[in-house]
């Protein structure tokens, strides 16, 4: 998306080899299968006691130190370009399955924010990892019979964002699949109240092609999060009685973020499922940060309506132009037009196979 021209957050990746690599260390593959096995079939505590099992491994695996140095590097590089040491930021988990188009990972995962210095990132990377095995992951993927080991993560190492505003965008309407809307939820502060539920947040309808909102539902938004710099961290605050009824973005910048929901799907080709923010330190050309984009993974995997049936189609507008051609009838019995129904066949035919 960096060279798309999308404003990006600085920051780093680890790719799903990383995680294949702590999987291949001192047997942990080997372990996570054989307590996979040992789930019941629909018996929630059985996965529970999976998940916290594989959890608890993954978490106190050490990465393997080639991969260690790097993301130590990567993490210093960073520190240094933005100028701020150990600078925080987000750690963010972004499961993966390239042979699963439409499976939909999405909100399964954990991402932490405000994470300060390289040990803790590197804690938190294994926090990443292991959340591909919480008890809601294991479950959704068993009820659709998707092999866990064909499932990856990769993580995202981001600056902090700043966010007066934050949420998610979908380039289509994720209520019916239409491709011409864009559609927006925001709440105040971080996004991750919006990605978890925690709170209702607004809605907008952005019309895809002339870039207008087209709808607007501001919510009752009672909870925030925020950047506390003095406790060093991110804090639930509640938001204040006057603000909760406010919509959480103008106009302006929610034609902002849909400009860069619709720049990610033209450079992946494909709907997209966005998570972005508006950085209260930048100036409002500049403030709108994508986070991250995945596939949308239920529509778009939809096969496009199909036409109606040819002959009915056929009939209809025969019909309807020989309405058309022939309205009146003179007060003689003639009627106005000459055109005779073969006539009009004929042309409906060339008509649809120029069409097609």
């Amino acid at each position: 998306m960096l060279r798309a021209g999308a404003s990006v957050p600085p920051g780093f990746a680890l790719t799903t080899d990383a995680y294949r690599a702590m999987l291949l260390s001192d047997g942990v593959q080997q372990h996570i299968h054989t307590l996979l096995g040992q789930i019941i079939p629909n018996d929630v505590a059985s996965e529970e006691a999976a998940s916290h099992a594989i959890r608890s491994l993954i978490e106190l695996t050490p990465i393997p130190a080639g991969i260690e140095a790097a993301i130590r590097g990567a993490y210093a590089a960073l520190c240094e370009r933005v100028g701020v040491p150990d600078m925080p930021v987000a750690v963010r988990s972004s499961a993966t399955a390239e042979d699963l188009p439409d499976a939909s990972f999405a909100g399964q995962q954990d991402t932490f924010l405000w994470i300060i210095g390289a040990d803790a990132v590197l804690e938190h990377i294994r926090k990443c990892w292991a959340s591909l095995f919480t008890t809601r992951a294991i479950a959704y993927r068993n009820d659709r019979h998707i092999p866990h080991e064909q499932v990856l993560m990769s993580v995202a190492v981001q600056k902090m964002v700043n966010a007066k505003a934050a949420g998610v965008a979908m380039t289509l309407n994720p209520q019916n699949g239409d491709r011409s809307k864009i559609v927006i939820e925001a709440n105040w502060g971080l996004g991750e109240t919006v990605v978890s539920g925690t709170v209702t947040p607004d809605n907008f309808v952005v019309d895809k092609v002339l870039l207008e909102v087209i709808k607007r539902t501001i919510s009752v938004k009672t909870l925030q999060l925020v950047v506390e710099v003095d406790k060093q961290g991110v804090v639930e605050r509640p938001i204040s009685g006057e603000q909760q009824m406010q919509p959480s973005l103008t106009d302006d910048e929610v034609l902002a973020v849909a400009r860069v929901a619709k720049q990610a799907e033209q450079h992946y080709g494909t709907p997209q499922d966005i998570e972005w923010a508006i950085d209260a330190d930048l100036p409002p050309s500049k403030n709108v940060a994508l986070l991250q984009s995945r596939p949308e993974t239920v529509w778009s995997q939809k096969a496009a309506p199909q036409p109606a049936n040819k002959a009915t189609y056929q009939v209809g507008i025969q019909s309807m132009l020989h309405t058309l051609l022939n309205p009146l009838h003179s007060k003689g019995g003639e009627t106005r037009s000459k055109v005779a129904p073969q006539q009009i066949s004929t042309t409906l035919n060339i008509q649809e196979q120029a069409e097609h």
